[in-house]
């Protein structure tokens, strides 16, 4: 844990950049033309404010000491004016671009809790810091992401309580997130739950932890959603962890159920040998990507017979879950792509199973959640919206669908 994952650049403090100097020359000039700018406003307040020989009463009254503001590009030295009243009276100039005592930027600022989450511990901090803005960074203590840590936990204490009433949810998406932390005698995992809204919008519902993914644990995630106000979904997708589905057939026993088919793609290529692995791929391919859900059936049954003979093992991991791992058919055939794995979890995750690994030691089991959240929350601001979700509407007033296709319409297109 001791070892040093950043790369210091001999000569950094040395490192001449005509390029760098120009736009520091030129933020130094924008920001003293604000200051100015800034004063002549404050100035303009006191205009009627008048000494008996017709003279302003608050005039400017030469500079503060020049300060360094750390910035992404460096130091930049500003000026901040002064002023007195000669009246005797105190004013105070306040330049709301440059407070007092400030030292570095926002952006700055908001970098340090980002540089950690991304994979810079915080031993590392002022050296990542210093490869970054050079060794003027040195003033930067790295303490700022332990406060800004406690912040995170004071915001997931919130999110997890936040009330989910405001919006109807169509889908959501279910998975175990197994992190490098141990409890006495499992590795600790967090339970994920990931919604979308009836305007096709996702968002991450629930982050809990959980040991082993077991009914409890996801039947105390469940109800928990069910206290915040969340209504009964009409589908979820997952894998075969039978804990969470155990669950939902107590708490939303109405919500239909979709077995994830990369996972179980994976679990029955685990059943056979590499040689035969490309020709089992295939055929569950031409299952789950059949045109219509009797296609599907029929692609089971050539599975069945070429190989359960040989390979009895993964034939019986697949026909176990047939009739949930088929259920995408009686949705909108716009949904498909998102409905038949769980994606949106798994491709979210990957920076966070990377980083929990990076910082196992380091890490404690609420830590853990409280990163995942933040990581997460910086995910939300990229993702699309669902894919046809004009047809969401549809779904939730509770239109039928066959094949993908609205039954209303096959029956017109047939009359």
């Amino acid at each position: 844990m001791n070892k040093s994952h950043v790369i210091e650049l001999s000569g950094r403090e040395v490192v001449s950049d005509p390029l760098t100097e120009l736009l520091r020359e030129g933020a130094r000039l924008l920001i003293q033309q604000a200051i100015e700018a800034e004063l002549a406003s404050f100035l303009e307040a006191f205009h009627d404010c008048k000494l008996a020989d017709g003279r302003s009463a608050v005039v400017r009254n030469g500079y503060h000491p020049e300060r360094d503001i750390q910035t992404g590009i460096g130091p930049v030295t500003v000026k901040v004016p002064k002023v007195r009243c000669k009246e005797g009276q105190a004013v105070t100039f306040r330049s709301a671009l440059v407070p007092p005592y400030v030292r570095k930027t926002r952006s700055l600022e908001a970098a340090l809790p980002w540089l950690y989450l991304k994979g810079i511990s915080t031993g590392e901090m002022e050296s990542a810091l210093s490869v970054l803005v050079g060794p003027e960074a040195k003033g930067l203590s790295a303490s700022t992401v332990a406060r800004l840590k406690q912040v995170w936990g004071d915001e997931y204490a919130v999110w997890r309580k936040s009330r989910l009433d405001k919006e109807r949810w169509v889908y959501l998406w279910a998975d175990g997130i197994y992190s490098g932390l141990r409890a006495e005698d499992a590795k600790l995992c967090a339970l994920v739950v990931i919604g979308v809204n009836e305007r096709g919008e996702k968002r991450f519902l629930a982050i809990e932890d959980g040991v082993r993914e077991s009914t409890q644990s996801w039947r105390e995630v469940l109800l928990d959603l069910k206290g915040r106000g969340m209504n009964t979904p009409k589908l979820a997708i997952g894998d075969g962890a039978m804990g969470f589905w155990a669950a939902l057939d107590e708490v939303y026993s109405d919500t239909r159920q979709q077995r994830c088919w990369m996972h179980k793609t994976g679990n029955v290529l685990n059943c056979v040998p590499k040689s035969v692995q490309p020709k089992i791929k295939q055929s569950l391919h031409e299952i789950w990507q059949a045109e219509t859900k009797q296609d599907a059936e029929k692609a089971f049954d050539q599975f069945k017979t070429l190989f359960e003979a040989k390979y009895p093992k993964a034939v019986l991991c697949l026909q176990k879950d047939r009739e949930e791992l088929l259920t995408f058919y009686d949705f909108p055939a716009q949904h498909w792509q998102s409905l038949r794995t769980t994606n949106p979890i798994e491709s979210t995750f990957g920076t966070i199973r990377h980083r929990t690994k990076r910082s196992k030691g380091c890490l404690n089991q609420q830590g853990m959640l409280h990163m995942i959240f933040k990581l997460g929350e910086c995910a939300e601001k990229n993702w699309r919206r669902q894919r046809g979700f004009d047809y969401l509407a549809k779904v939730i007033t509770g239109v039928q669908f066959r094949d993908g296709i609205e039954i209303q319409t096959i029956d017109q297109n047939a009359a």
